[in-house]
């Protein structure tokens, strides 16, 4: 059940050994984002007008913001770019790519936004501009059924997986700090991924001890996988998730800001979140500063 369960492993790391995605990856180290050639200038408004469509990219496995089902892409990023599509004066293409291909193309002006879960941070706001929120999120933790871990301070001493690249690898770092801080060992060790089916399946397979992603991706994964997989607690502060363009594309991010916020203003954006989330965020903020 469980190499069912992560069968899409071995499409993705066919797609991570792609010539395009190995000139992406070596843009960028970690999530700080270093960009070892100076940017191109992704395609202003008036151009994308002029096209009739601007570029989009989202990821292919990251349940349930989006995913690939039966060669279809699906997932709560996928039905709010539906509804956003609808409010605009030109198309949207769209790619599908791993996550290590996505904030790398947007920076180098191949997308002209990344429409999937981009959780904002410090850093990010420094290399990208972003829409307004389109959901929150708290890094959790999950173990597997019966691990006596059962909250934060129970992972002293643990083993602890999360993505290369993501916003959640770092603010476990910043929790193994805390727990030093707080007098403890630290976590024993913190285990980078291409993505999350992999630690997933390290995680059920006992090679770690826990694995840390956003709230909403872990409850969707413990709901599909009850009997393996078991949620933690909180290790950060809840943070906005947004769609990440290139800066400078402000006109860009305007007319797509309005068409969220009418989605929004509809009650649509919720429903889509209860939908995809079993929650709505009705309180997070109208945008990121």
């Amino acid at each position: 059940m469980i190499k069912d369960t992560f069968a899409s492993n071995n499409r993705r790391a066919a797609l991570l050994r792609s010539p395009l995605l190995a000139i992406a990856i070596t843009a960028f180290v970690g999530v700080g984002l270093c960009v070892t050639a100076p940017p191109s200038q992704a395609q202003g408004l008036a151009d994308i007008k002029a096209k009739g469509f601007a570029t989009a990219v989202t990821e292919d496995d990251f349940k349930p913001f989006e995913f690939m089902e039966d060669g279809v892409s699906k997932g709560y990023d996928n039905d709010l770019l539906t509804e956003v599509k609808k409010l605009l004066p030109f198309k949207i293409n769209q790619q599908i790519l791993p996550w290590s291909g996505i904030l790398p193309g947007v920076t180098t002006g191949k997308f002209d936004i990344a429409v999937t879960a981009v959780l904002v941070t410090d850093a990010r706001k420094e290399a990208f501009l972003f829409s307004a929120p389109v959901a929150q999120s708290t890094t959790f933790f999950a173990t597997k059924v019966g691990s006596a871990i059962k909250k934060g301070s129970d992972l002293n001493g643990k083993t602890v997986g999360a993505q290369a690249g993501s916003a959640m690898l770092s603010e476990l770092k910043d929790y193994d700090a805390s727990l030093k801080s707080a007098g403890g060992t630290g976590l024993k060790k913190i285990v980078e991924y291409p993505s999350y089916p992999e630690a997933y399946q390290d995680l059920a397979l006992g090679r770690t001890d826990a694995v840390v992603n956003t709230e909403i991706n872990l409850r969707s994964l413990v709901a599909e996988k009850a009997s393996v997989f078991a949620l933690g607690e909180g290790v950060a502060q809840p943070v906005s998730i947004a769609w990440a363009m290139q800066k400078g594309n402000a006109d860009f991010a305007k007319l797509l800001n309005e068409a969220l916020a009418s989605v929004r203003k509809s009650g649509k954006m919720y429903e889509l979140q209860q939908k995809w989330f079993g929650v709505s965020f009705k309180d997070m903020p109208e945008s990121v500063k």
